[in-house]
């Protein structure tokens, strides 16, 4: 009889006999795994010994070195020192924030920009009227003592990117808004309040990265309202913003649970641009170009 299923010219036998090896094949796996795990019940070591060695790799542990990847450096600490969000930092600036739309938004539109506003404990939503540019909003906004302008923008009716400019002298920094999912639409949400949530910011490690940490960071109160548990976490996961808000609360001293507020979305840095906006004669410290993708395990965040 052939070994080898195809051989077998009846389909029939040919899938008995598939099946079978493949019965073999997880009775045998079965088997050494129980052996391992009472050899290293008896010898815990081994078991150590097992997860340092077998360490999956990823996207992100095969990154590609980046000589802007920033650790413990004198130099960067200074610059931060001097930037524009410093005074926020040192001097614990309150923000106030001013948030808008695209010109004849939809009501898709106005939707999360509600949601989104209800993140930032100092945030005002104001609509906008047709006959205002970008520049002139700017202006306005600068006077009436906003630290940063919001423009959630929208194509097809549906947002697809947001405009972050910090006031009064920028940066500006435009991203890609995608997977957004409103309170309503996550199955046992929370409902949110009006308190100061801390603040969770994962994984920028670049210069460009810290610039970007720095401005969403400048977006909250630095006192949160601990009582209320409330935890707001930009998440970079190669290049990808995630955002998500969260409420926990301890049990038994030992566990936390988690129930998400919303809404949720993910964000992709476009460019960066020095001052207010200014597409036409602005300064650009980032911008992605095709080009830059030269490799999956290159990262810029």
């Amino acid at each position: 009889m052939p070994t080898d299923p195809a051989d077998i010219k009846n389909k029939i036998k040919r899938s008995q006999v598939v099946h079978n090896l493949s019965a073999e094949k997880a009775r045998a796996k079965l088997k050494r795994r129980l052996q391992l795990k009472k050899q290293e019940a008896a010898n815990p070591e081994l078991k150590e010994e097992r997860l340092k060695q077998n360490v999956p790799q990823t996207l992100e542990t095969l990154r590609e070195a980046d000589e802007t990847v920033v650790g413990e450096d004198e130099e960067v600490e200074q610059d931060e020192e001097g930037d524009e969000f410093a005074e926020y930092f040192v001097e614990g600036k309150k923000p106030k924030l001013l948030v808008t739309t695209s010109k004849r938004a939809s009501k898709n539109c106005y939707e999360f920009a509600s949601e989104f506003c209800s993140i930032f404990p100092d945030a005002e939503f104001i609509k906008r009227g047709s006959q205002f540019e970008l520049k002139r909003i700017v202006e306005l906004a600068t006077k009436r003592d906003y630290t940063d302008l919001i423009v959630i923008n929208e194509d097809k009716k549906t947002p697809n990117a947001i405009t972050f400019i910090h006031l009064p002298h920028g940066p500006t920094a435009y991203f890609k808004l995608s997977s957004i999912k409103l309170a309503s639409e996550i199955r046992g949400h929370g409902k949110a309040s009006a308190h100061s949530p801390e603040l969770i910011l994962n994984n920028f490690t670049t210069r460009l990265g810290h610039t970007i940490g720095r401005m969403f960071a400048s977006l909250f109160p630095h006192s949160p309202d601990f009582p209320y548990r409330q935890a707001a976490t930009f998440h970079n996961q190669r290049d990808f913003i995630f955002f998500r808000r969260h409420r926990y609360i301890f049990k038994d001293g030992e566990r936390v649970d988690l129930q998400e507020l919303g809404p949720r979305f993910t964000l992709k840095l476009r460019w960066l641009q020095k001052g207010t906006f200014d597409t036409k004669y602005g300064e650009f410290e980032f911008m992605h170009k095709p080009e830059l993708d030269t490799s999956r395990r290159k990262f810029h965040l």
